[in-house]
């Protein structure tokens, strides 16, 4: 199950339990049109609650990366799971987006609010 909140020029999602690709197409619908409407992103992924993933979801995952390699500006992505650590390092290489993993909401948001700041 997936939880979207969206701001101007970010997007915060939650993922509770197993990430399906239902729950990815949710995200992706509102990221294209924000892109559409409003350009660049921040991403904040909260997937401390999240129990695994589907194959079908990380292959979309891909998909929708390579077709908006230059789309995003900052994703943080909140976990303590090594793997998705790791997922997210191998991730860099097919996004223009900088990428940092936190286990501190308070310091991913930071991160994302200090962007937001010069921006302005």
């Amino acid at each position: 199950m997936i939880s979207i909140d969206h701001h101007e020029d970010m997007i915060v999602a939650v993922v509770f339990g197993e990430f399906t690709l239902a729950d990815y197409r949710e995200f992706e619908e509102l990221a294209d049109y924000k892109i559409k409407v409003g350009g660049p992103l921040d991403l904040l992924f909260d997937l401390r609650e999240m129990a695994g993933f589907t194959i079908d979801l990380a292959v979309e995952e891909i998909r929708h990366s390579l077709r908006h390699a230059h789309d995003f500006r900052r994703i943080a992505i909140l976990t303590d799971d090594q793997w998705v650590t790791w997922s997210a390092w191998i991730s860099q290489f097919f996004v223009d987006a900088e990428i940092q993993v936190f286990d501190n909401e308070e310091d991913a948001r930071l991160w994302l609010e200090t962007d937001q700041q010069a921006l302005t």
